[in-house]
């Protein structure tokens, strides 16, 4: 499967941007998406996520209440709509996908998830 993010861009504080993730591939319904994030000198860090039914986890309390993860079968495309964005969102967003689906298991740790987009920028400014 590929992976292709794309809506990153900058804009102000207190904005909203919805990023977007082209997947290409087989077994789109089966795969579990995520979406993470690396700031400057940042690990990179699990926000959101969605499995094949729909269910949803998000981390970092920081995104909470803010972002909202959402996937489309038809289109193929998962997505993160993020608002009041603040300028400690500045960062890199990475979309992945993990085909490796376990019952009652929610992947958020980087290493489970093999297959990954190549990034997009996001940048606040206050």
């Amino acid at each position: 499967v590929q992976l292709q993010a794309s809506g990153g861009g900058s804009v102000q504080a207190g904005d909203s941007l919805t990023l977007s993730c082209k997947v290409f591939g087989r077994s789109f319904s089966t795969y579990t998406f995520g979406w993470f994030r690396q700031g400057p000198g940042k690990e990179r860090e699990f926000l959101a996520g969605i499995d094949w039914s729909g269910r949803t986890l998000y981390d970092v309390d920081s995104v909470k209440g803010r972002f909202n993860v959402s996937r489309d079968g038809i289109k193929e495309t998962v997505y993160l709509q993020m608002s009041t964005l603040k300028p400690e969102d500045t960062a890199v967003y990475y979309c992945a996908a993990d085909d490796n689906v376990i019952a009652g298991f929610f992947p958020q740790a980087r290493d489970e998830y093999p297959y990954w987009g190549q990034g997009t920028q996001v940048t606040v400014s206050s």
